[in-house]
């Protein structure tokens, strides 16, 4: 599903990030693990057709992601890639089934409510669709981004620390319900994090060091 050769990342004088070769199956589990300043956050917004590298070559199923325009990347990652941020990038004026069109509209697909409202009761979140963004908890906020990354049935889920701000039982619930949800959708997840308490959660581990 996700590979990735000779991949590198940087500038003229300080290399942030390089992967000779990576390879993730579709429905596969994988864990980078790192640092601050390893390069998992650059890792995973390569993947997720955020940021070009440098050098190298990233390919999703068939497509070669860097060989599209910028606008045909847009595209694509809208259809095929949720993405999870550190921080939720929601409007909080806005109500949280709004919030979840909203990204509907920007990605290009059809604006369906009733989507929106399916995968919030997938995440227990139905009861809160009308409820504004800024009424939530930071909890219950989080959920609505994995929400707003499950929305178009990804092929791949990336997510970028989602345990950093989390207590142990409720790091380990959000783990669970990535796994879950991925496995539901038969995607291929990849979780970057410095949190040693979710290692053992996956059985697949890329360990990144500071350059």
């Amino acid at each position: 599903m996700i590979s990735v050769d000779n991949l590198s990342f940087g500038y003229s004088d300080h290399k942030i990030l390089s992967i000779p070769h990576l390879e993730v199956q579709e429905g596969q589990h994988l864990m980078v693990l790192g640092s601050s300043g390893s390069g998992k956050t650059t890792l995973l917004h390569i993947l997720g057709g955020l940021l070009a590298p440098t050098e190298g070559k990233i390919t999703i199923g068939k497509t070669d992601l860097y060989a599209l325009s910028n606008q045909q990347i847009d595209k694509y990652r809208g259809q095929n890639i949720g993405l999870i941020f550190q921080k939720p990038h929601l409007i909080s004026a806005l109500s949280v089934e709004d919030n979840l069109v909203l990204a509907q509209y920007l990605s290009g697909a059809a604006q369906d409510k009733g989507r929106a409202i399916e995968v919030l009761e997938e995440l227990n979140l139905g009861h809160k669709a009308k409820s504004k963004v800024k009424a939530l908890s930071q909890g219950e906020q989080q959920r609505v981004t994995i929400a707003r990354a499950l929305l178009n049935r990804p092929r791949i889920i990336l997510a970028d620390e989602p345990t950093a701000s989390l207590d142990d039982a409720n790091a380990h619930k959000v783990i669970q319900l990535l796994k879950s949800q991925a496995e539901k959708y038969k995607a291929s997840l990849m979780i970057a994090t410095h949190d040693q308490r979710v290692k053992d959660e996956f059985d697949l581990h890329l360990n990144l060091t500071a350059a």
